[in-house]
């Protein structure tokens, strides 16, 4: 009996540790990798980075959709709020902007839909105020929980032509600290 109470209790024990590491660990550990990838060894910080036309060997982080032109810009909020800009595509072409905290979590989502002009929208850590600049915009502000994170550009872009004009409008993203 006391060897079976041992056991449950050994179970229940790693159980709860396996637990704590999925659920609080690994989020972390996943976006410090792929920080570290897309920011290029801290090289590549609020500052979007344009990947090629993918393919079936396209495989940075994840398997890209080929139908997707991609952007991204890893962020460090250490010296304040950023300002982050995305064109609209032109011809109606589809983007949407994804902002993630430093544990996956997705903390912000745009499109081009709701925002035909192009997106712009402040994005500042959480608890710390905002500089007047940032209330003087008047735009949307996206509050960090993390000081570092990822905003992931997409653009609907199935072929070579679409393609080229999705390329073109990202060019124009930015992910600046705010002046």
């Amino acid at each position: 009996m006391k060897r079976a109470l041992i056991l449950v209790a050994a179970f229940l024990a790693t159980a709860l540790a396996v637990h704590v590491i999925t659920v609080f660990v690994a989020p972390h550990a996943i976006m410090a990798v792929a920080i570290r990838k897309l920011g290029q060894d801290g090289k590549a910080v609020n500052a979007f980075q344009f990947s090629r036309r993918t393919s079936s060997q396209s495989r940075a982080i994840v398997r890209p959709s080929p139908d997707l032109a991609y952007a991204s810009c890893v962020y460090d909020l250490d010296s304040g709020p950023l300002l982050v800009k995305a064109a609209s595509t032109p011809g109606g072409g589809y983007a949407s902007i994804s902002v993630f905290a430093g544990n996956t979590d997705n903390i912000g989502v745009f499109d081009t839909i709701s925002h035909p002009d192009g997106i712009r929208f402040v994005l500042a850590r959480a608890g710390e105020p905002l500089p007047d600049a940032a209330v003087r915009l008047a735009l949307p502000v996206v509050l960090s929980s993390s000081r570092q994170g990822v905003i992931l550009d997409r653009r609907l872009a199935p072929t070579a032509e679409t393609f080229a004009l999705a390329d073109k409008a990202r060019r124009a993203d930015s992910c600046a600290p705010l002046r």
